[in-house]
């Protein structure tokens, strides 16, 4: 289990700079009722996320694991593999045009006629189709084979470190007093830059690690 947790926690975090949940709490929190919004926004997040990604695990996640059972577990390491070595890829393209990607602007949604937990809700549900460290991560606690209930707590894990942006957002708001309007707007000209960079070496990291991890069974 703490081996587990160990290869869950840094997917998550690098998945937690994410710029489609991070750039609207930034923008909430320059808004009025900055601290209800935020708050509203990231328990959003984090419900629709962990619900999102506990479906995904008793259903699909249950049913290919179940397939991968019939194909025998060289053909399971084979696709492990090819998954890291495709995702591995991806990072690599990304951290190419990392410059390019960075000149884009950050969204700043316009939440008018919706309250922050449906602004939230609304960008996880969203989000979630593509979210390929989430899928990566459930797929190596489904892997583990750890009893249903066992599993639930890498699970809670993942999503508790996926928020971490949002409530550090939220305890500057609450915390810093006049100076949080200045160290937001710093937090945001430091996403905009960065972002392309870790989201590749993210990518890079969950690639080699499922590379890895099917190499290391093959042999």
């Amino acid at each position: 289990m703490l081996r587990l947790m160990a290869l869950v926690v840094p997917i998550a975090i690098g998945d937690s700079l994410n710029p489609s949940t991070i750039a609207p709490a930034l923008y909430l929190a320059s808004g009025e009722r900055a601290r209800k919004s935020v708050a509203a926004f990231t328990a959003a997040v984090l419900l629709v996320h962990l619900a999102g990604g506990a479906a995904i695990a008793l259903g699909p996640g249950q049913l290919v694991l179940s397939l991968l059972n019939q194909l025998g577990q060289r053909i399971g390491d084979i696709l492990a593999i090819a998954a890291g070595a495709a995702m591995t890829m991806v990072a690599g393209v990304m951290w190419y045009k990392r410059r390019r990607l960075a000149q884009k602007e950050l969204p700043s949604p316009n939440p008018k006629g919706r309250s922050s937990a449906l602004l939230g809700a609304t960008i996880i549900a969203v989000e979630l189709p593509t979210a390929f460290p989430y899928f990566a991560a459930i797929a190596l606690i489904i892997g583990s084979r750890q009893p249903t209930a066992s599993q639930a707590l890498p699970l809670v894990l993942y999503n508790t470190c996926f928020v971490l942006p949002l409530i550090a957002i939220l305890l500057t708001l609450m915390l810093a007093g006049d100076e949080a309007d200045t160290r937001l707007t710093r937090a945001r000209a430091s996403l905009q830059r960065r972002w392309p960079s870790v989201v590749a070496l993210l990518l890079l990291l969950v690639g080699v690690s499922f590379a890895a991890l099917g190499a290391g069974a093959l042999i």
